[in-house]
């Protein structure tokens, strides 16, 4: 994509996890847990030298309840809280990215996901010229239905330095669907990592099959004729 700005928006939530659970403890002089901070920095700086962004975004969970957790109390009601140690170095990171003078998005009732699919739409409604190429990196296979032609992924799959680049050929050679599609599946297959219900009886096989021979989850309604052709 010759001759386009460059974005990177940094799932930061996400990367911090991944750091303080790929990473063997590390402490600072003072004794101080840094081990995310130092998995953090590492997938930070390789970011920088593959993708050479001309502008960089890092995003942030808010400690404040969602607007998902209101709606629906179950909201990732089975994850366990992560220690403390992982938390109190977020404060530590952000401080070295405002010494990189990175800006830090953050709002409170929205995840770090909102705010990066706000950020990238924005960048490409901006229809600057030339146009920008955003590279989201994220350990959050979620974000891959953000991906369109000025949108990637750059998902970390195990540990710090194991990773795939998502553009829309390979996200539907991961998911079978298009990224425009990708939350449908999930809707109507559930995910159980945030602990939301999908359709009853319906698991990823046919979901898939289901979007594959109709369309969205909007098509299906208005073809609900046409699915016992489909077997089901």
């Amino acid at each position: 994509m010759a001759g386009k700005k460059k974005l990177l928006i940094i799932d930061s939530n996400s990367l911090v996890h991944r750091a303080f659970h790929a990473l063997p403890p590390m402490s600072s002089a003072k004794g101080e847990m840094v081990n995310a901070v130092y998995g953090f920095m590492l997938a930070f700086l390789k970011a920088i030298n593959d993708f050479h962004p001309d502008y960089i975004a890092a995003a942030f969970d808010h400690h404040a309840p969602t607007n998902r957790e209101k709606k629906f109390k179950e909201y990732k009601a089975k994850r366990k809280k992560a220690p403390d140690e992982l938390y109190d170095q977020i404060p530590k990171i952000k401080e070295i990215l405002e010494a990189f003078h990175v800006p830090i998005f953050e709002k409170a009732g929205f995840e770090a996901d909102d705010i990066i699919g706000t950020i990238a739409r924005l960048a490409q409604e901006r229809q600057a010229v030339p146009p920008v190429e955003t590279t989201i990196i994220s350990g959050d296979m979620d974000l891959l239905q953000l991906v369109d032609k000025q949108t990637r992924v750059h998902a970390m799959r195990r540990g710090i330095k194991d990773s795939v680049l998502f553009d829309k050929k390979k996200v539907t050679e991961r998911f079978g669907v298009g990224p425009e599609l990708v939350a449908d599946w999930k809707g109507l297959r559930g995910d159980p990592s945030d602990n939301i219900p999908g359709v009853g009886g319906v698991g990823e096989k046919t979901a898939l099959a289901l979007l594959q021979g109709i369309g969205s989850i909007k098509d299906l309604y208005a073809n609900l004729d046409k699915i016992p052709a489909l077997g089901f």
